[in-house]
């Protein structure tokens, strides 16, 4: 249906209800058909975000129905408080008539006025072009990619791999999960919480990041819909955790996202990625799961050669985009 957008599109606050939460999720989905989210997700998303990160939401509607949705948010994992992410998702079949357009105008008009941003930052996968040449054209610039890799798990062969988890056993380190961590040892949390936000700090991102508190970290991770304590797994050295790598139950039940896989820096070049990353693959293909994804920094070369090794297929990047602002 063609329509005026001036006359015809206009957007209302995102109200938290269970509802809204229902829509934004189905017009994600329907954007991003291969990268699926949950209700209960983004619902985890929202309320782990610290007060002070800034986040406003609407929905774009035409005649009473929501075709859209348009955000900016402050990261939590890179707070800069002039510093903002943008997102506008517009249904397929409603492309192409200028709703993306209107919504960014409207956003950015709010933002300006309300914050007087330094810089806005927006992603986009390279496959999508109208969305790459959407940002272009509004002066954005590519500032980082990231490849999401896929493992078909029925025809990966762990066998070759297996010598990796033996070197890092002969070196004197032991491979345990989150759950037998935890009963393990009595301050396993805060042992974690260090070595997470030690190991979290070296992952490429363009921004420094900063690190949640002790408590604020807890109740992100063990109130996450998708923590899988089992499939958490940690190298350690005594008590001392080393390294880990992280699986991740999706939208998808029978697919797993690797989240942080990293080595401390005092234990690096001993094998520990790759042997977490081996066992971790072998526990997902013997649960029954069908694919493994993960999400690397085209400029981390160390674990994109570990994940080639290994056989996981490159999918379309996500490109990071950053504007400059005159805001003063």
């Amino acid at each position: 249906m063609a329509i005026n957008v001036d006359q015809d599109v206009r957007l209302r606050p995102f109200d938290g209800s269970v509802a809204d939460y229902a829509l934004l999720v189905a017009i994600g989905n329907a954007v991003f058909p291969d990268n699926l989210e949950t209700v209960e997700q983004v619902q985890h998303w929202d309320a782990r975000r610290p007060a002070h990160c800034i986040q406003e939401r609407w929905f774009a509607e035409v005649h009473g129905e929501v075709v859209g949705v348009a955000e900016y948010f402050q990261p939590q994992w890179m707070y800069h408080p002039r510093k903002f992410f943008v997102s506008i998702a517009v249904l397929p079949t409603w492309q192409g008539q200028g709703i993306g357009r209107y919504c960014y105008d409207v956003l950015m008009g709010d933002l300006q006025s309300r914050h007087h941003p330094l810089q806005v930052r927006a992603n986009c996968r390279e496959d999508q072009e109208r969305g790459m040449q959407f940002l272009a054209r509004r002066g954005f610039r590519e500032e980082m990619r990231t490849w999401e890799s896929r493992l078909d798990l029925h025809t990966f062969d762990p066998a070759p791999f297996r010598a990796a988890i033996d070197r890092v056993v002969a070196q004197g380190f032991t491979i345990c999960n989150l759950r037998e961590l935890l009963t393990r040892l009595p301050d396993a949390r805060q042992r974690l919480y260090r070595a997470a936000m030690e190991m979290r700090a070296d992952v490429p991102q363009p921004e420094p990041f900063t690190p949640p508190d002790f408590a604020s970290w807890e109740q992100s991770l063990f109130n996450d819909p998708t923590l899988y304590p089992e499939g958490y797994f940690l190298a350690l050295d005594g008590e001392e955790i080393a390294a880990l790598s992280q699986l991740w139950k999706s939208a998808e039940p029978d697919v797993l996202m690797t989240g942080l896989t990293a080595t401390r820096r005092a234990y690096r070049t001993r094998g520990l990625a790759m042997a977490l990353k081996v066992h971790a693959l072998t526990f997902a293909q013997a649960a029954g799961y069908r694919e493994v994804r993960t999400y690397n920094a085209t400029t981390n070369r160390s674990m994109l050669q570990i994940n080639d090794v290994l056989g996981f297929v490159k999918q379309p990047a996500w490109v990071e985009f950053v504007k400059d602002l005159d805001s003063v």
